[in-house]
């Protein structure tokens, strides 16, 4: 446990629940794409479509390379998911649309999702809040000091001072 030298035990301890939580997260997922016959990637991208979305867009949202958007949206047309449509402004933006089979999927997989999600059946509503509000404060914190620098700094501040 060397590699966090200045976490205490609870930070640690935190890391290696972190890190057996997620793989059974991501298991999970897994298992609810095959009862879908679709790619776990589908279900993330088939969430962010909603009404339509530009291609470019979901790349942004999925955090992916535009030619893995293209994956994606080859796998969801061959399902008769979505189809691509031209933009309404702009006829070069190629935009996915769910197709009614695709709603109609994306609606029954979401509510697969929501009832196999941990939080929804372990903790209770006060609970789902305090973990919604605390996902969000990290996030932010990481999105502030991407690179884990605002603990680091924390340490020569206080020396400083």
């Amino acid at each position: 446990m060397g590699w966090c030298p200045r976490g205490d035990e609870l930070d640690k301890e935190i890391f290696d629940a972190i890190n057996a939580f997620i793989p059974k997260l991501l298991e999970r997922g897994e298992r609810i794409a095959e009862t879908f016959n679709v790619p776990v990637y589908c279900i993330k991208a088939m969430h962010r479509i909603g009404s339509g979305v530009a291609m470019k867009d979901l790349g942004q949202m999925l955090h992916c390379d535009p030619s893995f958007v293209t994956t994606i949206a080859d796998a969801l047309e061959q399902r008769d998911l979505a189809r691509r449509e031209p933009g309404p402004a702009d006829r070069r933006v190629k935009r996915l649309v769910l197709t009614e089979r695709g709603q109609q999927m994306k609606a029954a997989m979401e509510e697969h999702v929501l009832d196999a999600v941990p939080w929804a059946y372990a903790l209770d509503h006060s609970e789902r809040i305090q973990l919604l509000a605390l996902i969000r404060k990290m996030t932010e914190a990481m999105s502030a000091a991407p690179d884990g620098s605002a603990r680091s700094a924390a340490p020569a501040e206080a020396a400083r001072t």
